[in-house]
């Protein structure tokens, strides 16, 4: 192995002990990677030029070599360390990877500095959070590559709603009536950016058809008490490492009804031990709200920090139990599994929002104003708040006035 090819393993053996990989994942790690190289090598290719396609590749091989020397095809999940370890190198090699796509065609350069110039106007001029961004780059980009691969990059200024309408019927079937609502106002998004910049003859978005929903269609589904607390009391069995920041979890969920995204975001030093507050930056709204800590939360998070939390230089509360020891990327399967342990089947979908649902029905339940349910919630507006009285239909009921003349039918 070349002498650069040496420094390489070196530097990545260092920066996979930095980040608190066990000595067996490091070594296995490094292993592959030193196989990677030498493969690259025999066919003189610069570590620094090899591409996606050609990691494909090598571990198509790498699955062959594996048969050849075993007699039997790997389990379903081994391809996965080769390619971690794999990754890891590149990402040393070549600084970034996998490698931001390159323009092939004129489609594509057009494309990308829609997205580029997009993404910013998004972000800057509209202040919108992140995953609203990322909804809507994602359409975008779907829309864009559609168009311009399908009509040439002057298709554009020529679109008609004949286009839009066949985008809508590429994108609608399998989808339920709220998701073809939410691609349409995607799709709008953009069309009054594209008409903005000039880049289309006239403003299309008002031809965008989506479905209607009624006011009670969709109504979400929500856990009861006791269903909450079943699932807390079956967490808190489990004390591992894992079980200790589930509990935590649940106990932000299940108090304060916050977004998956605002328990992921919340740092250390959010929580002020001595005034017993907790600090969460709304991730639709990015604004700050202070709650109070109660103690069930404080006991939860204070024992997961204590004895389930990893040594960290990451100052988020929650996360990875496994290296590399960064902040959590999503909640739902750790919630679901949890809802599904204490042998709890709410109707609809089952993540972390059905506990968001639950908090919210429970404070309509207990007559708390609806500008102060949006507060703790972070809803920019008492519109965003009003769809969760759809859930107290039977608190609803219990409060109606008799109907006129009912003693003479009685």
């Amino acid at each position: 192995m070349p002498n650069t090819d040496c420094e390489l393993i070196a530097e990545l053996k260092a920066a996979l002990i930095t980040q608190r990989y066990s000595p067996v994942v490091t070594g296995n790690y490094c292993a592959y990677a030193r196989g990677f190289l030498d493969y690259f090598a025999r066919r003189s290719i610069p570590i620094a030029e090899v591409t996606e396609a050609q990691v494909t590749h090598y571990l198509r091989h790498a699955i062959a070599m594996f048969r050849k020397r075993h007699g039997r095809s790997p389990g379903p999940y081994w391809h996965s360390i080769p390619r971690s370890g794999i990754h890891a190198l590149l990402r040393l090699a070549q600084g970034q990877w996998p490698p931001a796509p390159k323009a092939t065609c004129a489609a594509d350069t057009l494309r990308f500095a829609i997205c580029d110039e997009y993404e910013t106007w998004l972000r800057e001029e509209r202040g919108l959070a992140e995953p609203s961004i990322y909804a809507l780059m994602w359409e975008g980009r779907n829309f864009l590559a559609w168009q311009l691969d399908r009509c040439g990059v002057d298709s554009l200024m020529e679109m008609s709603v004949g286009d839009i309408d066949r985008y809508m019927d590429m994108r609608s079937p399998h989808q339920t009536s709220k998701s073809v609502k939410d691609v349409a106002e995607r799709l709008r998004s953009l069309l009054r950016y594209l008409h903005r910049t000039r880049r289309t003859a006239i403003d299309l978005s008002p031809h965008v058809i989506a479905p209607l929903l009624y006011a009670y269609e969709g109504v979400p589904s929500i856990l009861e008490r006791d269903q909450i607390a079943a699932v807390l009391e079956t967490a808190s069995k489990d004390t591992t490492p894992i079980g200790l920041r589930d509990q935590a979890i649940l106990q932000l969920l299940a108090t304060y009804g916050l977004r998956s995204g605002e328990i992921r975001s919340l740092k250390i030093e959010d929580i002020d031990w001595r005034a017993e507050s907790i600090r969460i930056l709304h991730t639709k709204t990015r604004a700050c709200s202070y709650l109070p800590l109660m103690a069930p939360v404080g006991e939860a998070i204070l024992t997961y920090l204590r004895s389930g939390r990893p040594q960290t230089d990451a100052r988020e509360v929650f996360v990875r139990t496994r290296a590399p020891y960064g902040r959590l990327r999503v909640l739902h399967s750790a919630v679901f599994r949890r809802i599904r342990d204490a042998g709890v089947k709410p109707p609809g979908k089952c993540g972390p929002h059905i506990f968001r649902h639950a908090r919210a029905v429970e404070m309509l339940r207990a007559s708390v104003p609806q500008k102060v349910i949006g507060d703790m919630l972070g809803h920019r507006s008492t519109e965003s708040t009003a769809p969760y009285l759809k859930l107290a239909t039977e608190d609803l009921r219990a409060i109606a006035l008799d109907v006129p003349g009912s003693e003479v039918l009685s």
